[in-house]
């Protein structure tokens, strides 16, 4: 073979591999499916939505959420860069996250406070193969306690 015909080839082989590349994009409206979801030693919520809008690196976020610990609602934008995103949380506190890639499952780590507590949260997102449902594994940690919650979300 001529060197032209191996640098043709491998070029064809290296667009060919360029969708398994890509990364998922998560944006879309999800509801939480209380039914598929655990929550460990917390409380279902009633109902809880995100709007999801990603255009990678950028991803902002806007949740819905209402039941026994009340009713609240909390926007947020992101990098998914492995850059240090500051948004307000509840009641004014700063929440500090950084999101980067591990494959195609995006990791989100936060610090923050609620009230005189500080915590620490990681979240793991990753996309079903036919896009129609958001998996998030949470896991947190303070001075209250730790746990882990699965929510699956289905795309509406």
């Amino acid at each position: 073979m001529t060197s032209r015909r191996v640098l043709i080839m491998l070029a064809i082989l290296a667009l060919a591999a360029l969708p398994a590349l890509a990364k998922p994009n998560f944006t879309g409206d999800w509801k939480l499916n209380t039914s598929k979801s655990t929550f460990g030693e917390m409380p279902a919520p009633d109902s809880m939505t995100y709007k999801i809008t990603h255009s990678d690196p950028k991803l902002s976020t806007a949740v819905k959420q209402s039941g026994q610990m009340g009713e609240f609602e909390m926007q947020a934008s992101y990098t998914t860069d492995g850059k240090e995103c500051s948004n307000q949380g509840f009641g004014g506190s700063t929440f500090k996250s950084v999101l980067k890639w591990d494959g195609d499952t995006l990791s989100v780590e936060t610090k923050g406070q609620f009230g005189d507590n500080d915590f620490t949260m990681t979240q793991k997102w990753s996309l079903a193969a036919d896009g129609k449902t958001l998996n998030v594994v949470q896991t947190f940690k303070s001075a209250m306690g730790e746990g882990e919650q699965k929510l699956v979300f289905d795309k509406q």
